[in-house]
């Protein structure tokens, strides 16, 4: 759980610490240290529209603590952890995405008219103390500098207090308190258990915080101009890290592992101009393309291949792209290649055209299923029309294409998953909400309903879309698309 005192003692074990302990060597490393100063920041942008969503939470919740923790750091082998990232939820109600502190907490604590948010962290350790030293979990000499209250509360424009006195909150925690509670779940058991013993009761009724969950993320299903402009920003990253891939074709179909070389070279590219990318990236050549979540990238990339690259940079502020280009190695399409993909597009585009606000988002899906089943139809590969297949009984079309057409996009690549189904797949649009259009084609290399000039062949083509007042912008359009396009931005490489 989050830490409500002194460090814990550092994760390296005795056997081969080998940090300095003598008195001596303690007021040695003590002093004589310049005064760094620490000018306060301006807010950053963000703040401003983190303080709206928390109003807009505490409207739904009025009389309740809310404890939303960033989560502590995950262990990924022994004493070593995963790049850190803070909740989702935390960083939609701050602003701080990676410059967060692990363990942080936010509380929401009820007022006469609404909440009091304050953040929870740890503060830097003072010169007089052996953590800034000897502490590798949290010291500055192995971590970097920890900013200040005075600097976080200035930049993210909330109050702040020192992560030891978050003990008063867990004190105070009585069966109306409501926590996220799989962002740190060694917090979340300390608040049932201080709920338990003060409601006396016999089991947890945690159905607040299932509820509190849904709020959160049905919050961030229409975005504000801050979250638009971040996914703007995530998707020229995103772009610029495709054009770092085709540049490097030559080298990829040189490597005997070349789909790690396409990751590589992308995932270079994400933490230059961002935090990481915001899931694995897919690099799928051939037939690997039709395994959906192929995330291994350990095949060759082969002459005459198609790769399916699906890829997005996360930024500073953790908001994502989503984007996939289905892309032939060696800068053409066949004639069989060219006839899948641009099925593919033609459904894409179909999908698109039909985007405003007032349809409902399923309607979305159908509109690319319609395509999937005339070209699947046209092409022999259904038992029945492409009429027939549509409906419900049959869906024949869809063993070429098993997964959903969109789904929303912001802070996770996967948004607001815990939103209701009749506010995500049967809501109504509205300006302001991100989603991905992706259908695909996938003819598995062993599918004895496709002729062997299809089998092996996968395509899927993705794109980040925004509704507006009227209708809706294609954020990733400048990505190319048709396979005319495609094929001249290899060739300009």
């Amino acid at each position: 759980m989050a830490d409500t005192g002194k460090a814990p003692a550092p994760r390296a074990t005795s056997n081969r610490s080998t940090t300095p302990v003598s008195e001596s060597f303690k007021d040695y490393i003590s002093g004589q240290w310049a005064d760094r100063g620490d000018e306060l920041p301006a807010p950053r942008e963000a703040a401003r529209y983190a303080a709206e969503r928390r109003r807009r939470i505490s409207e739904l919740h009025p009389g309740r603590t809310l404890i939303l923790p960033a989560g502590p750091a995950k262990v990924r082998s022994n004493d070593t952890d995963y790049l850190y990232r803070a909740h989702s939820a935390f960083a939609h109600l701050t602003g701080w995405g990676s410059d967060a502190v692990p363990g942080s907490v936010l509380v929401l604590s009820p007022t006469a008219d609404g909440h009091e948010a304050t953040l929870y962290f740890r503060k830097a350790a003072g010169r007089d103390s052996d953590e800034f030293y000897a502490n590798p979990d949290i010291g500055e000499f192995w971590t970097g500098r920890r900013p200040s209250l005075e600097h976080v509360a200035a930049d993210l424009q909330v109050a702040t207090r020192d992560l030891s006195e978050f003990t008063a909150v867990l004190d105070a925690v009585d069966p109306a308190t409501l926590i996220v509670r799989e962002a740190d779940p060694a917090l979340t058991d300390s608040v049932d258990g201080r709920r338990l013993l003060t409601a006396e009761a016999e089991s947890l009724d945690s159905d607040g915080d299932t509820i509190l969950a849904r709020d959160l993320s049905e919050l961030r299903l229409v975005k504000d101009e801050h979250e638009v402009e971040e996914l703007r920003r995530a998707v020229a990253a995103t772009k610029q890290g495709f054009d770092d891939v085709i540049r490097e074709f030559p080298a990829v179909l040189d490597h005997p592992r070349g789909e790690r070389m396409v990751e590589g070279t992308f995932n270079r590219r994400a933490r230059a101009e961002g935090n990481a990318t915001g899931y694995e990236t897919i690099a799928a050549a051939g037939p690997h393309a039709c395994i959906l979540h192929w995330t291994r990238n350990d095949g060759p990339v082969q002459a005459g291949d198609l790769i399916l690259i699906d890829a997005g940079v996360e930024l500073d502020s953790y908001y994502t792209a989503d984007i996939t280009r289905t892309l032939p190695v060696s800068g053409t399409f066949t004639n069989v290649q060219r006839r899948v993909y641009e099925a593919v597009r033609e459904a894409a585009d179909a999908a698109f055209a039909i985007v405003r606000p007032g349809i409902r988002f399923r309607e979305i899906h159908q509109e690319a299923m319609r395509v999937i089943a005339a070209k699947t139809a046209e092409w022999g590969l259904l038992p029945v029309t492409a009429e027939e297949s549509l409906q419900p009984e049959h869906q024949y079309h869809r063993r070429y294409m098993v997964h959903g057409t969109s789904h929303h996009l912001g802070l996770d690549v996967h948004d607001c998953a815990q939103a209701r189904r009749d506010l995500y797949l049967e809501g109504v649009l509205e300006p302001g909400m991100v989603f991905t259009i992706e259908p695909g084609l996938y003819f598995q290399p062993d599918d004895l309903t496709v002729p062997e000039e299809l089998r092996g062949i996968g395509v899927r083509i993705e794109d980040n879309i925004v509704v507006t007042q009227d209708g809706a912008e294609n954020l990733s359009i400048g990505i190319p698309r048709t396979a005319d396009d495609v094929e001249a931005w290899i060739a300009g490489r």
